[in-house]
């Protein structure tokens, strides 16, 4: 289902009646915004996930089903030692802290490969995802250590070891196919994908999910992208015809 009908009234009453079933964050402009500021990238860094924070609170209390964010692309690891060394101290706060922030109903999914991170991030990652998994209310996709590229990769060889075992014919492989190997197996595709900071590109994120969804860009550095700026995005998004290739 491409969308759905909203079932939680939200304070702002010029929200749409529509809104997106799953939407996708680049959560982009960290480093710029604390430069602009004479600060150090780190504490850029440090403000964009308290902003992650409120935007997650947001949706789950207007009710969006399903959102995603890109954490840690894996090309960010050719970044400065220190940002990283930042961004991973922020990923271990955030882990620790992390479930009274989603409260009750959220559930925590990491796309990507976790094996690269130190063992106690990587740990911690494995039991939020198995403490909240019983949760429906909104599922929280985190892109960490993710590429959209890395993933089909991925996808094509799960599909060719089952074929080399016999389990699936080269003549059964569909797009269904692909998609039921992906780390976003079974959740629905992204229907707006919401970039901050001027970029005009999708860098590799969610590609194959994000096949037609409707992208909305914003000069706005991401800790300054408030839940009022999603607003517009959701009422920009309501307002556009998707026709998924037809007339």
């Amino acid at each position: 289902m491409a969308f759905f009908k909203k079932t939680t009234a939200a304070d702002n009453g010029s929200l749409p009646e529509v809104l997106p079933t799953h939407i996708g964050f680049i959560m982009d402009g960290n480093g710029r915004w604390a430069k602009k500021r004479g600060l150090p990238r780190s504490l850029g860094h440090v403000e964009g996930g308290k902003n992650f924070k409120r935007i997650m609170q947001y949706c789950k209390d207007i009710g969006i089903p399903y959102i995603s964010f890109y954490v840690f692309s894996t090309e960010n690891w050719k970044r400065p030692k220190e940002e990283i060394d930042g961004i991973l101290a922020i990923m271990r706060e955030y882990l620790d802290e992390v479930q009274k922030h989603l409260g009750d109903g959220v559930r925590a999914i990491f796309l990507g490969d976790k094996s690269v991170y130190p063992e106690d991030i990587r740990t911690k990652m494995i039991k939020l995802e198995e403490d909240t998994a019983h949760h429906r209310q909104l599922t929280v996709l985190l892109a960490t250590n993710y590429g959209g590229r890395d993933e089909i990769a991925r996808s094509a060889r799960l599909i060719a070891e089952k074929v080399q075992k016999g389990e699936l014919s080269v003549d059964d492989i569909s797009e269904q196919t692909v998609a039921d190997h992906l780390y976003t197996a079974g959740m629905p595709d992204v229907d707006l994908v919401i970039r901050p900071s001027g970029e005009l590109r999708l860098s590799n994120y969610l590609i194959w999910q994000c096949a037609y969804a409707e992208y909305y860009f914003t000069d706005i550095m991401w800790p300054d992208f408030s839940p009022d700026e999603l607003n517009k995005a959701l009422i920009d998004f309501a307002g556009r015809g998707r026709r998924f290739g037809g007339v």
